[in-house]
């Protein structure tokens, strides 16, 4: 993805060089882009093959043999969308486009690699899980089943399957019940640690107990671990990289509809009305991103939630980002998030 201009070529280049780029590159494709990336078209080693047969010569233009009309998705598909339609279609590479500009390119190959992370992630699990009881009256919210398997355990297994192995998780109601069910992380090929908060620290507060061995030199991934969603972890770490935040928190798009006629007025004249509107907000969707500096920054057994941090970094001028989600999410908070994630979790893919 960060690499993506080495695979452009523009209309006028000679099928010469798109072919000269296909062996520097090692792919099978080439994409056809203006000078303001806008997609124009593909070119693969099939088009070129048939030019060739049809006698046309190296040195005609990409524009007469490209694909006008290739196979696109858009920015923030979720990779296995991606290899099921790549697998549908028979096709090894599939371009990513935003309003019709190119911004990567993601192949088959690359997809399946499953590259490893030695980013840690840390899993906050120490809530009391108050307006679930009596469901938490035994156990603590994240060790609650949904579907076939405890909550915490889903949310760790989507990090696996993304290529994460350092863990660390938060404890303080039940700590034992957590431990003892996920040990030391070697039934999932993992390593996990656990940070134990004497007293609640807030969503935040756990960051300052981490062990001194804990690696200080890469971004660190933290989640509610009472959250279920479909987000792409990899493609999260990857924005935070590439734009260089110091913290990036993810979002939501939230909308509330006002029940009445809205009255805009100036004194006692009406200017306009607006029947039932609806307002659209972004809502902290409980992941983050967070640089080893904003990690030192949370004072050893200090209460603080996460937003509380962030300010304090907006503050001092840092890059505080927010990543917008659609992927599938919802926090287990009450019980008919519990009994929606009962339904949700059949048809997810995650259980």
């Amino acid at each position: 993805m960060n690499s993506i201009h080495n695979v452009c070529i523009t209309p006028n280049s000679s099928i010469r060089e798109a072919l000269e780029i296909m062996n520097t590159q090692a792919l099978r494709i080439v994409l056809v882009v203006d000078h303001d990336m806008h997609l124009k078209g593909v070119v693969t080693d099939g088009d070129i093959r048939r030019a060739l047969l049809n006698n046309l010569g190296l040195d005609i233009t990409v524009e007469e043999v490209m694909n006008t009309s290739p196979i696109t998705a858009k920015q923030g598909t979720p990779k296995q969308e991606l290899v099921a339609v790549m697998e549908e279609k028979g096709i090894l590479s599939i371009p990513v486009v935003n309003q019709g500009k190119l911004v990567g390119l993601e192949s088959l190959q690359h997809i399946l690699s499953r590259p490893k992370y030695d980013n840690p992630v840390f899993l906050m699990a120490g809530g009391f899980g108050t307006r679930l009881r009596p469901l938490t009256d035994d156990c603590p919210k994240p060790m609650l089943q949904i579907g076939s398997k405890p909550i915490l355990e889903t949310v760790l297994q989507s990090f696996v399957k993304a290529g994460f192995r350092n863990f660390y998780i938060s404890t303080h109601y039940m700590p034992e019940q957590i431990e003892n069910h996920f040990g030391d992380g070697s039934k999932w090929g993992v390593s996990i640690q656990y940070v134990y908060e004497d007293s609640p620290l807030g969503t935040g507060g756990a960051l300052g107990l981490l062990p001194k061995d804990f690696p200080d030199d890469l971004p660190l991934i933290m989640m509610n671990g009472d959250v279920l969603t479909k987000v792409d972890f990899a493609r999260l770490l990857e924005f935070h990289c590439d734009n260089q935040a110091d913290a990036t928190m993810c979002v939501r798009e939230y909308e509330y509809q006002i029940p009445y006629g809205v009255i805009n007025g100036e004194g006692n004249r009406i200017v306009d009305m607006e029947e039932k509107p609806i307002q659209r907000f972004f809502v902290n969707a409980g992941i983050y991103v967070v640089s080893p500096a904003v990690v030192k920054s949370v004072p050893y057994n200090h209460r603080i939630d996460m937003p509380t941090i962030l300010e304090q970094q907006i503050a001092i001028n840092k890059q505080v980002l927010m990543f917008p989600i659609h992927e599938y999410w919802l926090d287990i908070g009450r019980m008919d998030d519990f009994n929606r994630a009962q339904v949700d979790i059949r048809s997810l893919g995650l259980n």
